[in-house]
């Protein structure tokens, strides 16, 4: 069983499982809060490998791909809260609060808060929302939660200031170290061109530059030489692998790896 519960639309959410599942995060547009209600969590980001338990609390930052893993221990469900730091209401909060920021934030990209007495009655005072989905919460509240959120993190740790008021474009990164490092996440070639910090113009630009050919060509290229080499060094089979190489079905990927290399995955594994 499974569910994920949009609380206060675009703002808190809820997450639940009674069985261990991975998933991809394809493009985390804003600032989350992650509180680990219970069981274990799993972050994986091409430069940090975050881990929770019960009671704990992770920010990670805006732009990022990663994958997480949801993991019910023995006892206890999966359970988690998210709230999403749109960057909207996080300019709203800089505004009224007078804070400018004019430098970017260039610290890790994730981090465990220590939870502190007001971060954990904070946490519980969103139960009732979470219990009663069935009741239309007006968006204004989840506004209210957040702002609390920002105001208690800022109170525990106020060198997160730069890290929540950093609201400039991503920088122009290395393109070909980049997408060498996240080639596997299914995600559309738009955010991969925000991610490395181009238009799209300018990302399929550069992208033919270093690659000499179109990004969904290469994309695909790449993917299927992983495959062959999960299979064929380390004795993958085609279903255990073809989701975390974005494919998006079992038989795009089997039509995909025939086209290119003459049989299908199960054929070549034999």
């Amino acid at each position: 069983m499974t569910d994920r519960a949009e609380i206060i639309p675009g703002l808190i959410f809820s997450s639940y499982l009674t069985a261990r599942r991975k998933e991809k995060v394809a493009f985390l547009e804003n600032n989350i809060l992650v509180l680990q209600v219970s069981g274990r969590f799993v972050m994986e980001t091409a430069n940090q490998t975050f881990t929770m338990g019960r009671g704990e609390m992770l920010l990670i930052q805006k732009n990022q791909l990663g994958e997480i893993t949801k993991i019910p221990l023995e006892g206890e469900d999966y359970q988690t809260i998210v709230i999403s730091l749109r960057e909207d209401v996080l300019r709203k909060i800089a505004l009224e609060e007078q804070i400018e920021m004019n430098e970017k934030y260039t610290g890790p990209s994730g981090m465990l808060i220590p939870v502190n007495d007001y971060l954990h009655a904070f946490f519980q005072s969103l139960l009732p929302y979470i219990r009663h989905q069935e009741e239309k919460i007006a968006n204004t509240v989840g506004i209210l939660k957040v702002r609390e959120a920002v105001h208690l993190l800022l109170n525990s740790m106020p060198e997160l200031k730069k890290f929540l008021f950093d609201f400039s474009e991503p920088y122009k990164m290395d393109l070909e170290k980049f997408m060498r490092r996240n080639f596997h996440y299914n995600v559309p070639v738009e955010k991969f061109a925000r991610l490395t910090g181009r238009s799209l113009a300018g990302f399929k630009r550069d992208f033919r530059k270093i690659f000499g050919m179109a990004p969904r060509q290469w994309l695909l290229k790449r993917r299927l030489e992983e495959a062959r080499h999960l299979m064929e060094k380390k004795n993958k089979k085609p279903s255990s692998i073809y989701l975390d190489l974005g494919f998006e079905s079992l038989s795009h990927f089997s039509h995909s790896f025939k086209k290119e290399f003459g049989k299908t995955p199960t054929e070549w594994v034999v």
